[in-house]
């Protein structure tokens, strides 16, 4: 039998760096890029080094206060995807039950495998608009689960989970001595209404998220854990495992944005707000698709009445255009847009997607021939 950490991959990062690049990117998930000559930084402002320590004090200060919390429950990691590494990995041990949504992000279930828990799932419905339905939670969790994993919003429908229906599901993990870890980091694209993380419905909550989806910030690596204090403690020392010494300068640029994040969050909501009209039109013309519609985020996750998504996928590169095949999701006729880029490289995006769909179409036999 394999070691699980020695074969330990990621099939869609292997996708998303390989394999997802077009003239007509419809694959990524976070919004393009923020320039960096928008922030008011000069050269002066900035340093290679500076103090080793748990936590550079201004970026937690403002971690803290952005989430209403006291800077010693806030641990900084390398992006969402090292916070998830880091509550996974403070929490479970092999032969661990964790719960973990279907569909989800597959770097979930892939860290939840290299630390050799054991992942069971419970559905999120696509005919039920992907909602979190706690009777579901409570059906396939066990006394042996560690760990529920939930994403909010949802990656990859974009579907918004409301604090009633978190809470219970967390009472739910809570009685049988369980966690819960809500992976928060498209919940920063709701822009137009209050949104209070799920940190603050109890002890038993550890939450991630970063600067990357929302803001056009991936190079900042800026990712945060929220826990109670002795598990972000442990969460810290284990860290030094992976990342003893983070990168100063991109700490100190990490400050510079969050002190101006409401500028940088109103153009992300005016970029979302154009490319969400856009892609609602080209949905509108679509009889191939089934859809469900999120108010909020940059991905929707729509399904495809007939044929093989994979087969359209291949048939989309001539397009020069690319999407998310579902297989990474666990859905195989579904495949993900992204909508966080460019407007005008959205809209021509989506106008060669409806070109492709017809193609694919004209030589696909539609459903009641297939079945008969």
């Amino acid at each position: 039998m394999n070691d699980s950490r020695t074969t330990a991959r990621s099939p869609y990062m292997e996708f998303a760096k390989l394999r997802s690049e077009a003239r007509y990117n419809l694959a990524t998930s976070g919004v393009t890029g923020y320039p960096f000559a928008e922030l008011p930084v000069q050269l002066q402002d900035l340093e290679i080094n500076g103090p080793t320590e748990y936590g550079y004090a201004p970026l937690q200060e403002r971690l803290a206060r952005k989430n209403g919390v006291s800077p010693d429950c806030v641990v900084a990691a390398t992006g969402t995807s090292m916070a998830n590494h880091l509550a996974m990995a403070s929490i479970l041990e092999p032969g661990d039950e964790v719960l973990i949504e279907q569909p989800t992000y597959e770097l979930l279930l892939s860290v939840a495998r290299y630390l050799g828990a054991v992942v069971r799932q419970f559905p999120r419905r696509f005919e039920e608009d992907f909602r979190v339905n706690p009777k579901e939670v409570a059906k396939h969790i066990t006394p042996r689960t560690r760990l529920v994993v939930i994403t909010n919003l949802h990656n990859p429908s974009g579907a918004l989970t409301d604090a009633e229906t978190l809470a219970a599901v967390g009472e739910i993990a809570r009685s049988l001595g369980a966690r819960v870890l809500v992976d928060e980091v498209y919940l920063e694209t709701v822009f137009d209404q209050p949104t209070h993380s799920a940190f603050h419905l109890g002890k038993h909550f550890i939450v991630t998220s970063s600067l990357t989806k929302a803001y056009g910030l991936s190079g900042l690596r800026c990712g945060w854990v929220l826990a109670e204090p002795e598990l972000a403690e442990r969460m810290w020392k284990l860290n030094d495992l992976f990342g003893a010494t983070p990168a100063h300068i991109a700490e100190l640029l990490s400050v510079i944005a969050l002190d101006n994040l409401n500028r940088i969050a109103a153009r992300t909501k005016s970029l979302l707000d154009t490319n969400r009209r856009c892609l609602n039109s080209f949905l509108d013309t679509r009889q191939d698709l089934e859809c469900f519609r999120p108010r909020y985020g940059t991905t929707v996750f729509p399904r495809l009445r007939s044929g093989s998504v994979d087969d359209f996928c291949e048939l989309l590169k001539k397009q020069e255009t690319s999407v998310v095949p579902g297989r990474f999701f666990e859905m195989r006729q579904h495949f993900r847009i992204g909508i966080g880029g460019e407007p005008e490289m959205t809209t021509e995006g989506l106008r060669r997607l409806g070109r492709a769909l017809d193609e694919f179409g004209a030589h696909v036999r539609p459903p009641t021939e297939l079945s008969n």
